[in-house]
C-alpha cells in the first residue's frame, strides 16, 4: 500500500508533467503578439491626438480601445517578468523594461511584489504583498475605528476600481518600500526619471495637455480594468484561503485563483489572463498557451467558471469569514446578526 506521502509525489509529477509540455515559449508568437500590441497602441495614440481637433468625444472613445492594447502590454510586462515569453531572460528584461514605461511601472518593484504574491497566494498567515489587502472578521473586530473606517474606503468599489488604480501608477509606484533592497530602490527611482523625461519630450512636441487628455483617460481605464480582472481572479465566492500549516501550492492555484469566462475578444485584449488557476499552478507557461493547456487537460479545467455577470457579484465582499471558509459583505454579517 501507498503511503500518502506517495502518493502525493505522484500526483505533483502529473501535474508537472503536463504543465511543462506547454512551459515553451515560441519567439514567433511572442514577437506577432508584441506587434500585435503595441503598433496599434501607436495607431491609436496618433488617432486621438489628431482626434483633439475633431471631437473630443472621439478621443474617449478611442481611449476605450486604446486601454485594450494597453492591457496587452501589460500582460507582456507580465510574462516577460516570470521569464515566459522569451528563452532568452535578458531579451525579456529588455523587452519587459519597455513594456513597463508604457503602463508606468517600475519593472523590478512590480515583480518583486508579484513573486511574493504567487508564493502567498491564500495564505492567511502571509498576506499583503501584491495583493487585495482582506481581512478577517476577527483581525476587523481588533480594529480602531479610524481604522475600520480606513478599511471600508480601501474596500469601496470606488477606492479599488476607480480612484485607487490610477494612484498606484501616476504616484504610489514612484516611491519604493523602506525595506527593498537599494538596488530595487535605485531602479524605482531611475524608472520615474525616465518617465518624467518622457512626459518632457512629449510636452515639447505636442503640449502637455494635449497629452494628459489624450494618456490620462487610456491608463485610467486600463487601470480600472486591470484592478477588477486582478480582484474578481482572488476574490470570488468559492475562493478558499488557507493557514500556513494546511497551504498547499497546487491546492491553492485551483482553489485560490478563479477562471473567469469572458467574451472571445475580451479574452484576447487580456491575454488569456482569465485561465488564471493555470498561471498560477504554472507562472512560466506563455499567456498564449494558456488556453491550449485548459481545452487539452481535463484536471486543468475548473469546475465552476465565473461568467461576466457572475463577477459584477463578486465586487460585494470584504472580510474573510475564517469560520466558515467564505468572503462576506459587511450586509451579510448585519443580517446574519454577527458582530464586528
Amino acid at each position: 500500500m501507498k503511503s500518502p506521502q506517495t502518493v502525493k509525489t505522484e500526483q505533483e509529477k502529473t501535474w508537472m508533467e503536463i504543465v511543462k509540455d506547454y512551459n515553451k515559449s515560441d519567439a514567433k508568437k511572442s514577437w506577432w503578439q508584441v506587434a500585435n500590441s503595441f503598433i496599434p497602441y501607436f495607431g491609436l495614440w496618433v488617432l486621438m491626438y489628431y482626434s483633439l481637433a475633431w471631437s473630443y468625444w472621439i478621443t474617449l472613445g478611442l481611449s476605450i480601445i486604446a486601454a485594450g492594447f494597453l492591457l496587452r502590454i501589460f500582460i507582456i510586462f507580465h510574462d516577460c517578468g516570470h521569464g515566459s515569453f522569451f528563452k532568452s531572460q535578458k531579451l525579456a528584461r529588455v523587452v519587459g523594461i519597455i513594456a513597463a514605461g508604457f503602463i508606468f511601472t517600475p519593472y523590478h518593484k512590480w515583480h518583486m511584489d508579484h513573486k511574493i504574491h504567487h508564493s502567498t497566494m491564500g495564505n492567511l498567515d502571509n498576506k499583503g504583498v501584491g495583493d487585495v489587502r482582506t481581512f478577517t472578521i476577527e483581525e476587523y473586530r481588533q480594529f480602531t475605528p479610524i481604522q475600520k473606517l480606513l478599511y471600508r474606503i480601501y474596500r469601496h468599489p470606488i477606492t479599488l476600481f476607480i480612484v485607487g488604480p490610477l494612484l498606484l501608477f501616476l504616484v504610489i509606484f514612484r516611491w519604493p518600500p523602506a525595506s527593498r533592497s537599494l538596488k530595487e530602490k535605485i531602479y524605482t527611482h531611475i524608472t520615474s526619471v525616465v518617465l518624467a523625461l518622457a512626459v518632457y519630450l512629449m510636452h515639447l512636441w505636442i503640449g502637455i495637455i494635449p497629452f494628459i487628455m489624450i494618456q490620462l483617460p487610456i491608463l485610467f481605464v486600463a487601470a480600472g480594468h486591470g484592478a477588477w480582472l486582478f480582484y474578481v481572479q482572488h476574490q470570488y465566492e468559492d475562493v478558499q484561503w488557507r493557514r500556513q500549516k494546511d497551504w498547499d501550492y497546487k491546492e491553492m492555484a485551483f482553489e485560490g485563483s478563479s477562471y473567469l469566462k469572458l467574451p472571445r475578444i475580451l479574452q484576447w485584449f487580456t491575454g488569456n489572463v482569465g485561465f488564471h488557476q493555470i498561471h498560477h499552478l504554472s507562472p512560466r507557461m506563455p499567456n498564449y498557451n494558456l488556453e491550449k493547456c485548459y481545452n487539452e487537460n481535463e484536471s486543468m479545467q475548473a469546475d465552476t467558471p465565473i461568467t461576466w455577470l457572475k463577477a459584477l457579484n463578486c465586487i460585494k465582499y470584504r472580510l474573510w469569514d475564517e469560520e466558515r471558509s467564505r468572503l462576506v459583505s459587511f450586509r451579510d454579517l448585519k443580517r446574519e446578526g454577527i458582530s464586528y
